[in-house]
Formats: C-alpha cells, sequence, structure tokens
C-alpha cells in the first residue's frame, strides 16, 4: 500500500481497499513516537498542529485543531481519543491543565503517553509519561507547545522553539511557520531512528470568512502518508497549493506566483519602478509578460547570476533567482512591507 498526502485529502492506491485505510503496523495500538508542535496565531485566530516521524500515516492520529477552541498533539502510546476529548473541554471554558489533568487521572495507560494541548487564549498543558523510551521532553512557550519522544536528544525540540519564536509577529501564515518549525527540528535529527518509512502533516483551522471552503473552519491539512522526506514534501505541497514563488521554475507562464514576482522587481526597481503599487485584480497582473522577463534579466545580471547573453534561459526564474530576490529585499529592509503586500495573495483558501 501507498498513501499520498495532499491539501484536505489523502488518496490512497491498495488491491485491499477496504483495510487500506489503516496501516499494518497499527494491529491493536497506535505507536507515534514522534515530535510536534500545537500552536496559535491571535493576530488571525489560526490554530494549527504539525508533526513529523519515522512511521507511517502520523497525520491520522497525532495532530488535531477545532477553530477557535484550540489544539492537541497526542503521541507516544497514542490515545487518539484525547484529541476530540480535550478539545471539547477547551469549548466549555475548562482550562487546558485541568482537563488534561482530569483524562489522564482516569486513563490505565498514562504512563506511556505524551500529550501537548494550547487554547485560543494561549493557556497550555503539557504531559511526558514514564515509559522506557529514548530521549523525551516537552517544552512550552508564547502561543505553542512542542514535545517529542525517541529523539536524538533536547536539540531537537529546541529548534523546533527557536524557529517557531522567531517567525512570532512575521506577516506569515501560521501552516507556513509551523512547517518551518518541525522543519528546524528535522534538521537536527530528530526521531533517531533510522530505515523505517516516514510521514509528516500539518494542520490549520482559520475563523475568518472566506478563508475556508469547510465548515470546520480547516484551510491547510497536508498528510504526508509516507515519503523518503517527508518534511521537505510537506513544504513542497504547501508551497505548490499557495503559488508561493519558487514553487515552479517561472520562465513563461501565468498565476498568483507571478504576480508575487512583479511585486519584489518593483519593490527592487527593475519593474515599473515609478508607477503605483500593483494591484492583484487588474488586467493581466498574474501574466508573465516581456517585461517581465526584461526585468528579472536585468536583476539576475545586477546579482550576476546570468542570462542570456551566457546561455540562460530569459526570464528565467529559478530557485535560486527567488533566493537572490528575497536576499535583495532584505538589504534594501523593504523584505517585511513586501510580504506583508503578499500575504493574502498566497493564503491556502481549501
Amino acid at each position: 500500500m501507498r498513501a499520498i498526502g495532499w491539501i484536505g485529502f489523502t488518496f490512497v492506491v491498495a488491491a485491499r481497499a477496504a483495510a487500506a485505510q489503516v496501516p499494518v503496523e497499527w494491529r491493536d495500538s497506535l505507536v507515534f513516537h514522534t515530535f510536534s508542535i500545537a500552536a496559535i496565531d491571535p493576530r488571525t485566530g489560526e490554530v494549527g498542529a504539525a508533526v513529523t516521524t519515522r512511521v507511517p500515516c502520523v497525520g491520522n492520529g497525532v495532530p488535531w485543531v477545532r477553530v477557535g477552541v484550540g489544539a492537541v498533539a497526542t503521541q507516544a502510546n497514542t490515545r487518539t481519543e484525547y484529541g476530540n476529548e480535550l478539545l471539547d473541554a477547551l469549548a466549555k471554558g475548562e482550562a487546558p491543565t485541568d482537563a488534561l489533568k482530569r483524562l489522564l487521572a482516569a486513563d490505565s495507560g498514562a504512563a506511556s503517553r505524551q500529550i501537548g494541548v494550547i487554547d485560543m487564549k494561549g493557556r497550555s498543558a503539557q504531559y511526558t509519561g514514564t515509559g522506557p523510551q529514548d530521549w523525551k521532553g516537552n517544552r512550552a512557550g508564547k502561543n505553542y507547545v512542542t514535545q517529542g519522544n525517541v529523539l536524538v536528544g533536547p536539540q531537537v525540540l529546541e529548534a523546533v522553539a527557536k524557529s517557531f519564536e522567531a517567525s512570532e509577529g512575521q506577516p506569515r501564515h501560521l501552516a507556513d511557520r509551523l512547517i518551518d518549525a518541525i522543519a528546524a527540528g528535522h534538521a537536527q535529527g530528530g526521531d533517531q531512528r533510522h530505515g523505517l518509512r516516514q510521514s509528516a502533516a500539518v494542520i490549520v483551522a482559520d475563523p475568518r470568512p472566506g478563508r475556508s471552503r469547510r465548515t470546520d473552519g480547516v484551510t491547510a491539512n497536508i498528510s504526508v502518508c509516507e515519503n523518503p522526506e517527508p518534511v521537505a514534501e510537506m513544504r513542497r505541497i504547501y508551497d505548490a497549493i499557495s503559488q508561493t514563488l519558487g514553487y515552479r521554475t517561472l520562465q513563461q507562464f501565468s498565476g498568483g506566483d507571478v504576480w508575487q514576482l512583479k511585486v519584489m522587481l518593483q519593490a527592487l526597481g527593475f519593474y515599473h519602478a515609478n508607477e503605483p503599487a500593483l494591484d492583484s485584480r487588474a488586467a493581466g497582473a498574474n501574466v508573465f509578460s516581456p517585461d517581465v522577463g526584461t526585468a528579472v534579466d536585468a536583476f539576475r545580471a545586477s546579482e550576476k547570476l546570468g542570462g542570456p547573453a551566457v546561455g540562460s534561459p530569459s526570464g528565467l526564474v529559478d530557485p535560486e533567482t527567488v533566493a537572490h530576490l528575497w536576499s535583495a529585499l532584505e538589504r534594501a529592509g523593504k523584505a517585511r512591507a513586501v510580504r506583508e503586500q503578499l500575504l493574502d495573495a498566497t493564503a491556502v483558501r481549501r
């Protein structure tokens, strides 16, 4: 069986469709030794959770979110019921600490659990059992909780926390921040097991009108059930669905990322520099027109990236070009303003 994650749903291909949704490894227990983060963004009202592990389909068991209520990560010897039980308690006004303490007291398997929960007020609670595992622990900060077990060491959660804290207050969507936080922990070694199938997931709910087409408010919902590099795949999917500039190599296309490119080039003075700010709704705003290609070539030449004169395609916008665009904007002190301008255009509205 091979499951391929996508935003909003999971495609499953198997000869025995009736049993395809549950990996055979689950059997009578559900064990997700892993690390995760659950968080809120008070500025937008978004709530989300992200996770990765060396077990298939982690998104099916660990992360739980509810719009306007909070988020839960239930892992180690995972008891999925904690997801809705804790969210139900938060919805009734119970504090995370009280709700988690009450539920753990009634759980005969509590010693093997690991749980993190946060509500929309930023109140949080965490629990790490005493089961025989390698390094395990948890950490909480402003607007987030991160927890993990069977990790290479405390540096994993430290990296998750540092990444998320660094993005606090930045003009970025919560799913984007959560993916980066998980990637930071993964880069430090993450789950210490090797040679096993890997998965990753992120889910976010947004209460703002027009952000979700679903009654539960869920926007980004990516579950990479199995992939050799699930965290990188989660990032690729997110960038592709949001059409964030850099998700594809641009030459002659149309799309939301073209408008983003124009905004960046205008801010740097290479495209319509003396004209009013670009309107994403204007006719032709998303079209990669010849004058855009000319601006790209001029920018690439200024960065010594090469152009048609040295055999590169005219108007080439590859990952290297995108990285140099952001670096140039940072140097010019314009990166934050540009991110603010692009924020709405890159929102996931699935």
